[in-house]
Parts: structure tokens; C-alpha cells; sequence
């Protein structure tokens, strides 16, 4: 099984990469977007953790199994929130019982 040799300057350019989208998020932080804050947040948050999986994790250079378990993996975390979220919205939809 041959192995793919990643150049040092790719994980240097991707943990600078990192550093910056870091220094992005802080600074979004302290500025007023109301609801979009929690949005460029995460949206940040998820390109920082694409870019770890990627090259960190060595899933870019994997073969087509790995890829499928990484992505049946991402599936599923979005089938639970999707579970999670449909219970919390309609929690307001029925009257308690005491009222």
C-alpha cells in the first residue's frame, strides 16, 4: 500500500489558514451582526474543521471507503440535530397540562 507524502508547506499553509480563520472569528465576535454572528460563526467554524479533516486527518488523500464513512459520519450528526431541533421547535405547539 503506497502512502501519500504531503509536502511540509501544506500544513504549514493550512495551519496558517487556521490561525487567521481563528483571528476572523474574534473579531466577528465583538461586532454587531445580531443573528448573524451565531451564522458567520459556525460557517467558520465548519471550513476550519473541513480543512482538518482534509489534510490533518489525511481524508483528502484516502481512499474511496474512507471518504464514504467520513461523509455517512457527517450524515448522521445530521439526522440527530435534525431529531434534536424538530423536538425543541415544536415543544410550544401543546398546552401544559396545568394551565
Amino acid at each position: 500500500m503506497s502512502v501519500h507524502v504531503v509536502p511540509k508547506k501544506i500544513y504549514f499553509a493550512v495551519f496558517i489558514l487556521l490561525l487567521v480563520l481563528t483571528g476572523v472569528t474574534i473579531r466577528v465576535a465583538f461586532v454587531d451582526l445580531g443573528r448573524g454572528n451565531t451564522i458567520l460563526a459556525l460557517t467558520i467554524a465548519v471550513v476550519k474543521a473541513l480543512f482538518v479533516i482534509l489534510y490533518f486527518m489525511h481524508v483528502r488523500y484516502s481512499p474511496q471507503l474512507t471518504r464514504l464513512v467520513v461523509v455517512g459520519g457527517f450524515f448522521w450528526l445530521f439526522i440527530l440535530i435534525a431529531i434534536t431541533m424538530s423536538d425543541y421547535l415544536s415543544r410550544g405547539w401543546l398546552p401544559f397540562p396545568g394551565k
